[in-house]
């Protein structure tokens, strides 16, 4: 399994929790783990999903700061995991480039989200990296 296809799964996994209004990485592991994920890429997953979970009051009140105008029970599921995701990459796993969260942020949100919801992460991420300076950091 390829860090993408890690990437899509942690992105659902973060989808069906919210759906469920359940963080608990336990009731998710069993079925997270079936078939043939590479080491590498289950370490990043446990790491995600650790990260997001630890984290979902903090990555989500920085989700509401940048997102002017939208609440978060306002905004898609689909986009709201793909934002964590990409928010538990940027702020929390600093072995991965900023860019390369954002681009794959941007891919996931082509595929599962709305037609705006391309521009929506992409504005979303790029205010933040922005704003931190973290573009300065290159």
């Amino acid at each position: 399994m390829s860090r993408k296809l890690a990437r899509e799964l942690t992105m659902k996994v973060l989808f069906e929790m919210h759906i469920n209004n359940d963080f608990n990485i336990q009731r998710v592991e069993h079925h997270l783990f079936e078939g043939s994920i590479e080491e590498q890429q289950k370490e990043y997953i446990h790491k995600v999903l650790n990260e997001a979970i630890l984290n979902l009051e903090a990555i989500d009140s920085i989700i509401e700061e940048y997102s002017t105008s939208w609440k978060l029970n306002r905004i898609a599921n689909v986009d709201l995991a793909i934002l964590r995701l990409a928010f538990s990459e940027i702020i929390y796993m600093k072995d991965i480039p900023y860019r390369v969260s954002i681009n794959e942020a941007i891919e996931l949100a082509k595929i599962y989200g709305s037609d705006e919801t391309p521009n929506f992460v992409n504005g979303i991420l790029g205010k933040y990296v922005e704003q931190e300076g973290l573009m300065l950091n290159e």
